[in-house]
């Protein structure tokens, strides 16, 4: 049944009063009380309530006398309520309600002889549990609205309607307005059985509400012909809007990823048959291959055979090395062991205590990314399976269709090389196809009609799980199925389009978060807890408690950080807990299902263990590969603070850059600004936590300091050095370091 909003006679009538729309054009600026216990004064907003619509105005930090001058546009009748709430934005809690006022149009119609143009109003504002209590007043200006007094006086007086007519616009389709036992006002709906804060909206034009066999409510598009589970609102369609035309720009941006790459000069390791990272096979073995194509061993001496490699046997099964250690292999096949935490190697197994060699030599430490990828392709290679599959797909059904191939092979048959095929487009594979499937389905992840995946920032184009994912009820089988399609893409070696964030690498990796680590996604919380580490949060007066409020599609819910944390207040003794705590419930955002079943499909076809000699940096190139890096692009788009660009240490500095291999420059370009993956339209297109910001330099600190980046704001601090050399020697320990030496 098509989703309908029911319209009283009355509202009809009253619509054909009005000349044209009536807009609220600006909310001017307000004058709050002053609260003792909040020394840096509240961050107000302003939030306009009307019919069923609801727009908010931008915040202003630490002030009392707020001035926006911010247009809002809603559309109203000569009879509307309009219902002004003025909040006050809280990082780690739910804001706070400083004071409402409600504005009646009939009464400032009447007020201006029906015709409102540019009327500027001061209304009080009271307090929400007791309307006598006024605690400041707002400034508005109306306008947009001219009305026939005689028929407005008709439609008057055949209208009861205020409460009861507005409300069945306001409730639509089974929804009910209530009130909490905090005076509070939330909405119900008895369809899908949930609660929520903000008005329903009613459904964008062109879309219908049903319910299919098992008593599912889904939402259908007219317009499109999909479906999807998610109610859309005119927020989500203009996301979908955005997310098509980026996808219609896609076969023009393919000729870039294409140009994607690790290592240009790497020859792959399947066709390499001189690489062979083990050395030698030992002595009487020898390697052979059966008619399938499938390796096996050879032991003369026991005149046996194998499928496992004797130099690998029991190396994954083994106890695992301890965190920071890794084994490599000399060109004799000697095992021996790099300690990355003190920067040494040996020959001695840090599990047994055994040296491989007797007085060995020590081998210099490098940190060569090169190597690692040519030994985990290496084990790829030992993994894949003979022979090719088939992957049958349509361009216009690309997700489902390559959702419902992948889930129906066996996980290791997703290991044989890929033979992608699209109807009408028949030819053989060498790669190109499969290279533009993986580019493509990457892309389709992202549609926020599946509502998978999320933007991890408002200008932060890394992916996040969606915590609303659960709205889709085949959710889990989807993150399954995207895990093997991001462990098909490090097993094959092909690049996808958008990658994740920084925490999510991490996860894949198995290492521990860090506080750091939440500025790249959310910067406003990051500083927040890192205000409450560096002050004395009960001299503020802060009353916190370990519980958090998360808001999901409207409904708004309490997550207590430990047993009973609603009750446990926040202190000097006790914030670093509730740092770390909050830290990780940001970063987790309770997904933990969706990500347990990403990590399901991902070690079917690739397991975790592979990776564990990269960092999050490393992963990142691995799955999307890294740009030749314009040298020109990057210094025409650079600019500087406290230096110039005639400075010595600015001209050392590119200097520098020009000496260095691309993999360097890609190094210091994920040091700076937290990705390797450059905008279609080069260093003049990058995106800051703010919107666009480019590539900064600004001089900061001492000469015996180390650099340190600002990711969220693409900056480079730069001490003032005092020599070429020195510059070099700082720098390049700052981007070498795994983690990010001296980020903030």
């Amino acid at each position: 049944m098509a989703s309908s909003i029911a319209k009283p006679d009355s509202l009809t009538s009253s619509s054909v009063l009005i000349d044209k729309p009536f807009y609220i054009p600006s909310v001017l600026s307000a004058k709050l009380k002053e609260n003792r216990k909040n020394w840096f004064g509240p961050s107000p907003y302003v939030e306009v309530a009307v019919d069923g619509q609801s727009k908010k105005t931008e915040k202003c930090n630490n002030t009392h006398s707020p001035k926006w001058k911010q247009p809002l546009t809603v559309i109203v009748t000569p009879f509307s309520k309009l219902i002004f709430r003025v909040w006050s934005h809280q990082t780690l809690k739910s804001d706070i309600l400083l004071g409402m006022a409600t504005l009646e149009v009939s009464e400032t119609l009447k007020a201006n002889n029906m015709k409102i143009s540019e009327v500027v109003q001061t209304l009080q504002l009271s307090a929400d549990r007791d309307q006598t209590d006024v605690v400041g007043d707002l400034s508005v200006c109306l306008d947009g609205m001219q009305v026939d007094p005689e028929m407005f006086a008709a439609a008057a007086s055949a209208n009861t309607q205020s409460e009861s007519a507005l409300c069945d616009v306001i409730c639509i389709d089974l929804w009910e307005q209530r009130v909490d036992q905090n005076g509070r006002l939330y909405f119900v709906d008895h369809v899908e059985k949930r609660t929520a804060w903000e008005r329903p909206e009613p459904l964008p034009s062109g879309w219908e509400r049903r319910v299919d066999p098992m008593g599912r409510v889904y939402f259908v598009d007219h317009i499109t012909r999909t479906t999807t589970w998610q109610r859309p609102t005119m927020e989500t369609v203009r996301n979908y809007e955005q997310w098509q035309h980026q996808r219609n720009q896609l076969q023009g941006a393919m000729q870039q990823f294409n140009q994607r790459f690790i290592f240009g000069d790497q020859v792959p390791a399947t066709e390499n048959k001189q690489f062979d990272p083990l050395g030698p096979l030992p002595h009487g073995w020898e390697k052979r291959t059966d008619s399938n194509g499938r390796v096996y061993f050879v032991q003369h001496t026991t005149r046996t055979t194998q499928w496992e490699d004797p130099r690998t046997q029991g190396l994954l099964n083994e106890k695992p090395l301890p965190e920071g250690w890794e084994m490599r292999f000399t060109v004799d096949g000697i095992p021996y062991f790099v300690d990355h935490n003190r920067r040494a190697t040996t020959y001695i197994d840090p599990r047994t205590g055994k040296s491989s060699l007797e007085n060995g030599p020590q081998i210099t430490y490098v940190r060569d990314f090169k190597a690692k990828v040519q030994y985990f392709r290496f084990w790829c290679q030992q993994l894949s399976m003979p022979q090719h599959i088939k992957i049958t797909v349509t361009r216009k059904t690309l997700f489902e269709d390559s959702f419902q191939q992948i889930m129906s092979f066996n996980a290791q048959d997703l290991r044989r090389r890929l033979w992608i095929i699209f109807p009408g487009e028949e030819g053989l594979d060498y790669g190109g196809v499969a290279r533009e499937w993986f580019f493509l389905l990457s892309h389709e992840v992202l549609n926020p009609m599946y509502c998978l995946f999320e933007y991890a920032g408002k200008d932060n184009y890394c992916l996040q799980i969606n915590p609303a994912s659960y709205i889709n009820p085949d959710h889990l089988k989807y993150f399954k199925f995207i895990g093997r399609f991001i462990a098909m893409a490090l097993f094959h070696g092909k690049f996808i389009d958008t990658g994740f964030s920084l925490p999510f690498y991490k996860r894949m990796l198995n290492k521990p978060w860090a506080l750091k680590d939440l500025e790249s996604i959310d910067p406003e919380f990051y500083n927040s807890l890192i205000w409450i580490k560096e002050n004395d949060i009960e001299e503020c007066g802060l009353e916190m408690y370990f519980s958090v409020d998360k808001e999901i599609l409207g409904e708004i819910t309490t997550h207590e950080l430990k047993p009973d944390g609603g009750e446990v207040l926040v202190t000097e003794e006790n914030k670093e807990e509730y740092i770390r705590l909050v830290a990780e419930w940001r970063l987790s955002r309770g997904v933990e299902e969706q990500t347990q079943a990403f990590f399901e499909g991902f070690n079917e076809v690739l397991p975790q263990q592979y990776l564990q000699y990269f960092d999050a940096k490393e992963l990142e190139v691995m799955l999307c590969g890294m740009q030749e890096i314009d040298l020109a692009d990057w210094q025409r788009n650079t600019i500087y603070r406290h230096y110039a660009r005639s400075s010595k240490q600015v001209l050392w500095f590119w200097q520098l850059i020009k000496e260095m291999d691309n993999e360097k420059r890609m190094r210091l370009l994920q040091f700076v600004t937290g990705t390797c993956r450059l905008p279609v339209g080069g260093f003049a297109d990058l995106l800051g936590s703010n919107g666009p910001q480019k590539f900064c330099i600004e001089k900061v600190g001492k000469e015996n300091w180390l650099p340190r980046s600002h990711t969220c704001f693409n900056r480079l601090d730069l001490p003032p050095y005092k020599s070429y050399e020195q510059l070099k020697e700082k720098l390049m320990f700052a981007i070498e370091e795994t983690e990010g030496f001296g980020q903030e």
